[in-house]
Formats: structure tokens, C-alpha cells, sequence
């Protein structure tokens, strides 16, 4: 595989960041995940941290070193990611079960697969056009869908963000899987949540991609959404990969990341400018104990009741 990637998560205007971004790679398949906790409930930052952690370690689990199905994989890992949350808010005897969205894609033999649960978005850029965009699971959408509203009126709508599917609720999440959608060299895959997306037209976005590319053009990107949003900024987060594959220039990989980890890397790390008031965030102690628990349950042998 050859591909460049890069991905950046930011606090924007809010007290903490609850957005995850991650990616991992085998020889022959590429996972990329993104999860916004949602914010009006408690922990959503602990919500898209098991979602994360949960679909990444079933990937690198299961590619060996490619997916027997990625579209099974897919809706089974996001799925299980739901349950590991309602488990873990079971277990801790937490008020309220945390919820996120989640958007998860791979990318194996030239081939694109992505699935969704909530309003975190990806674009299949080619040339500067959107081929395929998500479709939000949101109650705007919905009037988009009916013809009540324009697309071009959601980002501003005081109801954007009511979502009625994401990971962590009381039922089960519906999981939209893709079709499975051909590469060609050039081509770019953008997973943002509504912090980028809100502030920024998929036209600023496709065109920005088009005229400079991921490795430049993303972060500016991150700079516009922030700046337009100002002091209403939420968290702000994109992982995006440009496939290369026959691509002469092409390198391995390419990537901004502040990460040691090989074949693993997760934004963002733990803020401690952050200055969340005590009850409304878990520390990173919390976290950490609660995706070791996490890690702990998804490499047990299936047979093991302990």
C-alpha cells in the first residue's frame, strides 16, 4: 500500500476535547476511525475513547494481514464498540451511559469501505469533487431529506446537533455501511467531525484538498474552522489519506503526528490545559483504567467467562 496521511485533533472553544481520531495499518489494509463524544452527556470523551480503542484492537486483531470481510468487520466492530461502552457505564455504575458518534473506514486492495453512526462525516474527494459523502443521522438531515431545508441552511440550524443514532444509547446503533468503492491514484478520503464540517462547505474543503493537498491543505483547514467559529468553536478533528498506489512519487507513508507507535496512532493526547471542572469530565487515570479493562475483555479467548 501507498498512501500519505495526515491527521490532527483540536480543543477549539470548548474546556476539554472529547473528539478521537486514530489509524492503523497491516501489509495489506489501512484502518482509519474517527469518534466525537457527544456533549450533551456526561463522558462522551470516555465514549469515543472505548469506541476507538475497541474497533482498532479488533482490526489489528483480525488483519492478518487483510480482512476476510470489511464490510462484516465493519458493522460488527462498531456494534461491539456500542455494547463495550454500555458495559463499561454498567460496570462503573455511571449516571448515565456516555454516547459518540463514530466513522470508521478501510482501505484495502485499492478498495474503500466505510461505515457511520451519528453526524461524523467522510468525503471521497477526486479532482476537487465530492463522489460520496455520509449521510448524517440527525434530525436535520432528515429535513434535508424531506425537503423542508437546504443543505446549505444545516450547518446553521439550531437544531443540528440532535442525533438520534450514535453508540452508547439506549438501543442498539443502526450502522450505515458503504458500497464498496474503487481508489483510483489521487484520490482522498477525509473523516472530520462537525466542528470541521459546520464552519466549512464540502466546496472549501474539496477545494482546498485539490489545490494544495492533504499534508498542508488539512491543517489550514483546521485554522478556518476554528477562526469562523470563533468563540463557539467545538472540538475540531480530521484524519484524511490520499491513496497513491501506482503513484511513482508515492512514499510508504507520510503523517504529522505527535505519536511514537508504529502501526497505531491516536489524537488527541490527554490536555492538561484543558480545565474541565471536576465531575463533568473523567480524569486520564479514569480512562486509562477504563480502556485497560476494555483491552483486557477484547483480547480474552471467547470460551473465558472470568
Amino acid at each position: 500500500m501507498q498512501f500519505s496521511i495526515y491527521q490532527e485533533s483540536r480543543r477549539g472553544a470548548r474546556k476539554s476535547n472529547q473528539d478521537r481520531v486514530a489509524y492503523c495499518y497491516s501489509r495489506d489494509a489501512l484502518l482509519m476511525l474517527l469518534a466525537d463524544g457527544m456533549g450533551g452527556h456526561l463522558h462522551g470523551e470516555l465514549a469515543a475513547e472505548i469506541a476507538v480503542q475497541f474497533i482498532a484492537q479488533a482490526f489489528r486483531r483480525e488483519a492478518r494481514p487483510s480482512l476476510s470481510d470489511p464490510e462484516s468487520f465493519l458493522r460488527q466492530a462498531i456494534s461491539g464498540a456500542h455494547r463495550a461502552i454500555v458495559q463499561e457505564a454498567a460496570d462503573t455504575k455511571l449516571a448515565e451511559t456516555p454516547r459518540t458518534t463514530c466513522i470508521a473506514c478501510v482501505v484495502q486492495d485499492g478498495t474503500a469501505f466505510w461505515a457511520h453512526a451519528g453526524d461524523s462525516r467522510l468525503y471521497h474527494i477526486r479532482d476537487g469533487r465530492i463522489l460520496a459523502q455520509t449521510k448524517d443521522h440527525s434530525l436535520v438531515q432528515q429535513l434535508v431529506d424531506r425537503g423542508r431545508i437546504r443543505e446549505e441552511a444545516v450547518p446553521a440550524h439550531p437544531e443540528r446537533n440532535r442525533i438520534f443514532n450514535c453508540l452508547g444509547s439506549a438501543r442498539p446503533p443502526r450502522v450505515d455501511v458503504s458500497e464498496p468503492t474503487r481508489l483510483h491514484a489521487g484520490d482522498t478520503l477525509i473523516l472530520c467531525s462537525d466542528g470541521l464540517w459546520g464552519p466549512l462547505s464540502a466546496k472549501i474543503i474539496s477545494s482546498a484538498i485539490l489545490k494544495d493537498g492533504i499534508m498542508r491543505a488539512a491543517p489550514e483547514l483546521l485554522d478556518e474552522a476554528e477562526r469562523r467559529a470563533g468563540r463557539e468553536s467545538d472540538n475540531v478533528s480530521v484524519i484524511a489519506v490520499t491513496w497513491e498506489e501506482h503513484s511513482p512519487a508515492a512514499r510508504q507513508e507520510q503523517a504529522q503526528l505527535r505519536s511514537e507507535s508504529q502501526d497505531f496512532a491516536a489524537m488527541p493526547a490527554q490536555d492538561p490545559g484543558a480545565g474541565a471542572a471536576q465531575g463533568e469530565y473523567l480524569s486520564d487515570d479514569d480512562i486509562e483504567r477504563a480502556i485497560a479493562r476494555i483491552r483486557s475483555a477484547i483480547m480474552r479467548p471467547p470460551n473465558d467467562k472470568t
